[in-house]
């Protein structure tokens, strides 16, 4: 029974939270590969576009919730969320316009379009925060739990108890339309075969007739909404503050370079392997131990090998030993 109390202790607050923290940094991670792959660039700003993609979407979900529309149990911002995905295409695409497609043109270096992109990000941080103001905000509405905790207990009559939250599920279950539906653009369409063409050679792309500003223009599109979707899910996970989403900028980049900048699997598989280590390292594993260990091996501390204060250092970390042993990350993209 001890044991069955562990697995659940560990499924709460370990496997449950790193799934979904995972997806979040997944679609993050997908974006900013995407930038990478095809643009060939490091877009500096774009936890700042998800930043723009959640206000806007909470905008218009406290808007609906002033006139009382509401999707029952589930959070009224999954209403909103096209209109947080249009209002982030609009921004994207008008930055490319005024700025991007400028050095772009001049066929300027990398490093050039990743200082400009930090120059976007501070723009876009600023604009956020006059807004929408620097403090947390809360949206989420709806039911709480899929599984409540003492409804759990109840159930099974163990002494620890399951709790998965809504937004948990809808992360996860979003997460997966999403890639699926991305996966499905870039392998079945034409303009998807276009834009990997186009990030494999472009100079062979364009002598096969392919339109490099279409592929542009759809590049922003998919990646403001995976950048708007990526925003909400967080917010709606934890909660909207527009600093978090600039610290989420590391575990986001570490999540493409770990799976391989420029290989949408690997961005994938990358953002659950910094989940899984940012929560695992962060976690007190005490209550695990107090169920499988003797009452005399009982540990009086916490066992935790790194306060949750220092997460992102997590990140850091597994950034700085894939850059030095291997730079093409997990599924070989491209090296930075």
């Amino acid at each position: 029974m001890d044991v069955l109390n562990a697995l659940v202790a560990i499924a709460n607050y370990v496997l449950i939270p790193g799934i979904a923290y995972g997806s979040q940094l997944a679609l993050g991670a997908l974006g900013v590969t995407l930038i990478y792959g095809i643009l060939r660039f490091s877009n500096f700003a774009h936890g700042d576009t998800m930043a723009f993609g959640a206000m806007v979407t909470i905008l218009f979900t406290w808007w609906f919730q002033s006139m009382g529309i509401h999707l029952g149990p589930l959070p009224t911002a999954l209403l909103a969320l096209p209109f947080g995905i249009a209002g982030t295409a609009l921004l994207l695409l008008g930055t490319d316009r005024i700025v991007y497609r400028f050095y772009r043109a001049k066929r300027a270096a990398p490093v050039i379009l990743v200082i400009v992109s930090m120059g976007v990000m501070f723009i876009m941080n600023g604009l956020v925060r006059f807004i929408i103001g620097p403090n947390e905000q809360r949206f989420a509405d709806g039911a709480r739990f899929i599984i409540k905790a003492r409804e759990f207990k109840d159930m099974t009559g163990l002494r620890e108890g399951l709790a998965i939250r809504t937004s948990q599920g809808i992360t996860v279950l979003t997460a997966v339309i999403v890639v699926a539906l991305l996966f499905w653009f870039l392998m079945r369409t034409r303009t998807g075969k276009s834009m990997r063409a186009y990030s494999d050679n472009e100079d062979l792309a364009l002598l096969s007739g392919i339109n490099p500003e279409r592929v542009v223009t759809y590049t922003w599109l998919i990646v403001a909404a995976l950048a708007t979707v990526a925003g909400v899910l967080y917010g709606l996970d934890k909660s909207f503050k527009p600093f978090t989403y600039f610290q989420l900028l590391l575990p986001i980049f570490a999540s493409a370079v770990v799976g391989g900048l420029g290989n949408p699997l690997g961005a994938i598989a990358g953002g659950f392997v910094v989940a899984f280590s940012e929560v695992t390292i962060t976690y007190a594993w005490k209550k695990v131990l107090v169920y499988l260990l003797p009452d005399s091996l009982e540990p009086t501390g916490l066992v935790q090998l790194l306060s949750t204060d220092y997460k992102f250092a997590v990140s850091f970390g597994l950034l700085i030993v894939v850059l030095l042993f291997r730079p093409t990350g997990l599924f070989k993209g491209k090296a930075l």
